[in-house]
């Protein structure tokens, strides 16, 4: 067995953060009587968060803003895009979507059967995620995959983010784990591949659209159960 840990992305690598987010987002569209405030449809609304909360935490992965600012302003920004007048209580209303979000449990096709083959098979299985401790933990635990992860790493406790050198070798840290026998799992080409393949890690990239870029990952699948084949 050529590695013994393996260490996953969590949102949109095992945790269906888009459908789960438009779960949310429809539970506030009606709680909140968001056609009260001029926005009458719940599918550009749903489809004005997505691209705009997906182009922040993109800017967050290359350090050009912090995640107070995607708290603060991205509702505004929805608001805004829509041709809608800001509510004063737009800030609320992210605060209930950061509530609201982590409850919610639908996993990507396939993480449960591959979180139960690798488990069977005796690897240690860790998170690494940018993501706040409290949020990312309720996240797994309403998923019901709690039980098979040893180690949560995130921003908050590695004091850095991916794709810094420094949340890797906090993780490797933490979890007693040598590079030679760990790699990565992740959705994001910047901060789960590059990141980590820079740090010196075998690298997993989940790739359902097939980008290419110039640099090339350890292995690139798809679906994720085409890591059956590799582990």
């Amino acid at each position: 067995m050529k590695y013994k840990h393996l260490f996953f992305d969590l949102d949109h690598t095992l945790w269906d953060f888009e459908r789960n987010s438009s779960e949310s987002l429809k539970d506030i569209f009606h709680n909140s009587n968001l056609t009260s405030h001029g926005v009458n449809s719940l599918e550009l609304f749903v489809q004005s968060f997505l691209r705009i909360n997906t182009e922040l935490w993109e800017k967050f992965d290359r350090g050009l803003l912090h995640h107070t600012y995607i708290r603060e302003n991205r509702f505004k920004m929805v608001f805004e895009e829509l041709g809608v007048l800001c509510p004063e209580n737009h800030e609320e209303i992210g605060e209930i979507y950061l509530q609201t979000l982590p409850g919610k449990k639908h996993l990507l096709e396939g993480a449960l059967e591959l979180l139960d083959y690798v488990s069977e098979k005796g690897y240690n299985l860790h998170i690494v995620t940018n993501g706040f401790n409290d949020i990312q933990a309720k996240k797994i635990s309403s998923s019901g995959i709690s039980h098979f992860f040893q180690n949560l790493i995130t921003f908050e406790n590695a004091n850095a983010k991916k794709p810094d050198p420094k949340i890797f070798a906090y993780a490797l840290d933490v979890s007693g784990a040598l590079p030679e026998e760990s790699i990565m799992i992740g959705d994001n080409w910047i901060a789960d591949v590059l990141g980590a393949k820079q740090f010196g890690l075998d690298t997993v990239y989940v790739n359902p659209a097939g980008l290419k870029f110039e640099e090339s990952p350890t292995y690139d699948i798809r679906r994720l159960e085409e890591l059956k084949a590799i582990f």
